[in-house]
């Protein structure tokens, strides 16, 4: 077995993780972490075995993987204790909900199936072979380093013709996507109702639908999402005193119906702010107003931008007390988790473990979800000349902020100057040799 020698934090935070699994498995969670951040070249969990001297014990950790993926609601849960411990992010927790689907190859692989490519590319092609995973990730702002988002539990969607394809005794029950995403809020919200935080969940437009949007609600969630240009609204019903009130329930939707191509089109109402978007300053142009809208059962805030070209769009919050910077600031925090989606996959190789068990591609996934949190979570209170050198690159902006990679990085030259400096710990060694270890180092990583 190599021993990564973690830095402290990161050994704890290893060991809290594991500490409700399994006494007699759950310690292999760190050396399987430790060998996911040292692997080079395809990710799959036999490279992962192989660099961190797993080799002979095979067996047992494969077996690991499949008692892991049975317990991911209960390690997440754990995580979001850990963000919280080290990030202090207010009184409003906003997190980001979306799918992404992972390429796989294989007949028998357990939960594969055919699925719309969001990315067709070049080659056009419009499904792609694999998994999808409707993803968890709590997104913050860093004072240096923008918006980050930390993933911490996904559920995987199985089409309704797969289903049969999955062992019985699995227990898998078939869910759309909207249930599954509304499943995580649930799970979520009784975990923010305990810590006294309130709830914003950020999605795409696909959620906007009242399978999701309604459960959400019902678990004290407040969503913004992207809504329709052709949106049945309606607008806001009178308030009818009590003495004049008639029998029966108040009305809940208005009698007008609201087109947002006229709202749009209309030149009154146009407000202009500055918002800060994407980590820069910017002027919008936008119109705000409230309506009712039948998918999320009752009031909504709607706000319509404008952009420089004269198209616009519009988005809608359940919340109808909240600003229209609170509303814009959240859609543009959503690209937190398209960024993890691309680091998951090109940086940490998400998708090319050659798995087939059901639960054991379940913590496959969730082991690069959860090294690519703790790694963000070991950079958060380190400065950026701490992370990446750019003195040998001086075509490159020394500004840029630093990458996940450049963190990951970072994270794997602390553990390997750890381990270096424990081994010599017992004898002097000289500068020539340290000299030396440095430019092996920079090779290494």
């Amino acid at each position: 077995m190599a021993g990564f020698a973690f830095p402290c934090e990161v050994a704890q935070w290893i060991t809290h993780l594991s500490c409700l699994l399994h006494a007699t498995s759950g310690w292999r969670l760190a050396p399987l972490l430790g060998g996911a951040l040292f692997a080079k070249g395809r990710a799959t969990v036999a490279n992962w075995l192989r660099t961190g001297g797993l080799s002979r014990h095979y067996q047992d950790y494969y077996y690991f993987l499949g008692s892991l993926g049975r317990n991911t609601n209960t390690v997440a849960a754990l995580l979001l204790g850990l963000i919280l411990r080290v990030i202090h992010p207010g009184e409003r927790l906003l997190f980001a909900i979306d799918d992404t689907p992972t390429k796989r190859y294989g007949p028998r692989v357990e939960g594969a199936g055919l699925h719309h490519n969001p990315t067709p590319g070049p080659a056009a092609q419009k499904y792609l072979y694999g998994h999808v995973w409707v993803t968890l990730a709590w997104v913050v702002r860093h004072a240096c380093f923008g918006t980050i988002g930390l993933p911490v539990l996904a559920y995987l969607y199985v089409r309704s013709k797969d289903i049969p394809k999955l062992m019985p005794w699995y227990r898998v029950k078939f869910q759309t996507k909207l249930e599954q995403a509304a499943a995580l809020v649930e799970w979520l919200a009784g975990w923010v109702k305990r810590v006294g935080k309130k709830l914003w969940i950020v999605v795409d437009g696909a959620y906007a639908k009242r399978p999701f949007l309604q459960r959400a609600l019902r678990a004290g969630a407040t969503v913004v999402c992207r809504l329709r240009k052709d949106a049945a609204l309606w607008s806001v019903p009178v308030v009818v005193p009590p003495g004049q009130r008639r029998r029966g329930a108040p009305r809940k939707y208005g009698k007008d119906k609201i087109s947002l191509v006229k709202r749009a089109g209309q030149r009154r109402g146009w407000q202009r702010q500055t918002f800060t978007l994407y980590g820069k300053k910017v002027h919008k142009c936008y119109k705000t107003f409230l309506a009712t809208y039948k998918p999320a059962g009752g009031l909504i805030r709607v706000v319509l931008v404008r952009e420089a070209d004269r198209t616009w769009r519009a988005y809608l919050c359940t919340d109808s007390n909240a600003t229209a910077a609170d509303i814009l600031e959240a859609v543009a925090d959503r690209a937190a988790i398209e960024q993890n989606f691309h680091d998951l996959k090109e940086v940490h190789g998400a998708g090319q473990q050659q798995l087939r068990n059901y639960w054991a591609n379940m913590a496959a996934y969730h082991v690069t979800m959860w090294l690519h949190t703790l790694i963000e979570l070991w950079a958060w209170p380190q400065e950026a000349q701490e992370l990446v050198d750019r003195s040998a690159s001086p075509w490159d902006d020394a500004d840029r902020r630093p990458s996940h990679a450049d963190r990951r990085n970072a994270l794997r030259r602390q553990c390997l100057e750890k381990e270096f400096q424990r081994e010599a710990a017992g004898g002097a060694v000289s500068d020539k040799i340290r000299r030396l270890w440095r430019r092996l180092l920079k090779l290494a990583v």
